[in-house]
């Protein structure tokens, strides 16, 4: 998935900025549309999709493919699901990058002459393939559009990456998804995830039972754990603004950076495989989490989940560590937190950069285990050091792979078949990588570089007065390495390539 950010030197204005995700095709389902009436005719089904992005063959396919990627209608192969679950996606999120990334292989499957089954919808899906395979003539040149006031943008659409109103009861995947990959296959995620947790003494329990899923620690797991942060320096402003990109209509974030910062460049750094990267050394509980109450330190020894205090953060040129996490405090300033994010205030406080020590109210806990995932990690490590060299499909097969097997720790459709259901384990990844994530940044910034902006688990932007990166990262294609990208002020930049 790709984000755009504009850079320039100017006035202060109010804050803001848009989280990225780690999964590059994040499909999502919607309830099936109403058929076509006779007053609204037959392009009812296709205004039901935004038109800032993509065309109408673009948004009549992904409206005829609707009834088979809900899972209302069956009858396609598993593939052909993923790929046309993904294109509404991209339409619904304005991902224009990921449209564009998936143009080609959606038209491949097309002129392959996929088989739809003889029924209306089938036969809507047959034509749309046709259409949308179809030659169709270069778009116009188009003036740039002006740019928009902030307050005339829906606050549905200024969540660009589509995620803010679907994270907890959305997995981003489809149908099919949950199944083992077929012998041959680039890379198979799934069975070396399964494997990788079999293979551990501790016995662990990768399915909590439906009838123990509503009580106990379970409800207070949610997505804010991750403690992404969407965040920007204080003295820099980010808006959203207008844009045309190949002739198409899309919204950006723009960065504003005072005067007062010197010349200089953006540095956009991008960490390699956040996600897989932080499975080295994840802890974990992987039996039942036990509830043992108020805790008066917390012990190494134990892993799960615990309710904090959200601590005072007095950094100003840093992000608070709880990112998002610190924003959404309950009643008592209080949030639900995983074991990556205790582990880190403790460091900070022992450290000194935080004044008060971490209190825990309340706590679930089971045997911590840092190496459960481990053999999936290295796994994955050696398979990318392999397949990013070739690039091309096999490549991206295996990106979308690996973000599957891992969204499958905490797959949220009922009628799932997925190998786990353990929510505590997915956040405690995803809050691992973030953890990593942030205490990078706050090693550069530490040393002496300026950070303004702090996003999702994998990218961060440096205000940098030469084409230097910080010298706290490694540069690399590897695991622990991260690519930079220097850019000048008032071009649009691409951001997760990784």
């Amino acid at each position: 998935m790709v984000a755009y950010i504009v850079v320039h030197a100017g006035p202060v204005l109010q804050s803001r900025v848009t989280r990225a995700r780690f999964l590059d095709n994040t499909p999502s389902t919607s309830p099936t549309p109403a058929a076509p009436t006779a007053a609204t005719g037959e392009n009812a089904a296709v205004e039901a999709l935004p038109d800032t992005v993509g065309t109408a063959a673009d948004r009549e396919l992904a409206d005829a493919a609707l009834p088979f990627t809900s899972g209302a209608v069956k009858g396609l192969p598993a593939e052909a699901t993923r790929l046309l679950a993904a294109l509404r996606t991209a339409l619904t999120d304005a991902h224009v990058k990921d449209l564009d990334d998936l143009h080609a292989p959606v038209k491949e499957m097309a002129a392959a002459g996929l088989q739809t089954p003889d029924t209306a919808e089938g036969r809507r899906l047959a034509a749309a393939l046709h259409d949308f395979n179809a030659p169709t003539p270069a778009p116009a040149p188009t003036q740039a559009a002006a740019p928009a006031p902030a307050a005339a943008m829906p606050a549905a659409e200024d969540a660009e990456d589509g995620d803010e109103g679907r994270r907890d009861d959305d997995d981003g995947l489809v149908p099919g998804d949950e199944q083992e990959e077929p012998e041959g296959a680039v890379f198979p995620a799934l069975r070396i995830l399964k494997e990788s947790v079999a293979r551990s003494k501790m016995n662990p329990i990768p399915v909590i039972r439906t009838e123990d899923r509503e009580a106990g620690p379970w409800p207070l797991v949610s997505e804010d754990m991750d403690g992404e942060p969407g965040w920007v320096h204080p003295d820099v402003t980010s808006t959203r603004v207008a844009h045309e990109r190949n002739g198409k209509r899309v919204r950006r974030d723009q960065l504003d950076v005072p005067t007062s910062f010197g010349d200089g460049l953006m540095c956009l750094i991008d960490r390699n495989g956040s996600f897989p990267s932080a499975c080295s050394a994840v802890p974990l509980a992987p039996n039942k989490l036990l509830h043992t109450g108020p805790l008066d330190v917390f012990d190494k020894s134990q892993a799960g989940i615990y309710q904090i205090t959200v601590p005072a953060w007095n950094h100003p040129d840093m992000p608070h560590p709880l990112g998002r996490l610190a924003e959404r405090p309950d009643e008592q300033g209080r949030v639900w937190v995983t074991t990556p994010h205790i582990k880190m205030l403790e460091r900070l406080h022992r450290d000194g950069h935080l004044t008060e020590p971490v209190v825990i109210h309340d706590s679930w806990t089971g045997k911590a285990n840092e190496s459960l995932f481990k053999p999936f990690y290295q796994a994955t490590k050696d398979a990318r050091a392999e397949l990013i060299q070739a690039g091309g499909e096999p490549y991206k097969k295996y990106k979308t792979r690996l973000s599957i097997a891992l969204r499958l720790l905490w797959p949220k459709r009922p009628e799932s078949r997925s190998p786990f259901w353990r929510p505590d384990w997915r956040m405690s990844m995803v809050a691992e990588a973030f953890v990593r994530h942030w205490f990078s940044a706050f090693k550069a910034v530490q040393a002496g570089h300026t950070l303004i902006a702090l996003r999702n688990v994998d990218a961060a932007i440096f205000w940098t007065p030469d084409e230097t990166a910080p010298d706290t990262y490694r540069l690399g294609t590897g695991f622990g390495e991260v690519k930079a990208k220097f850019i000048q002020p008032g071009t649009f930049i691409p951001e997760g390539d990784d």
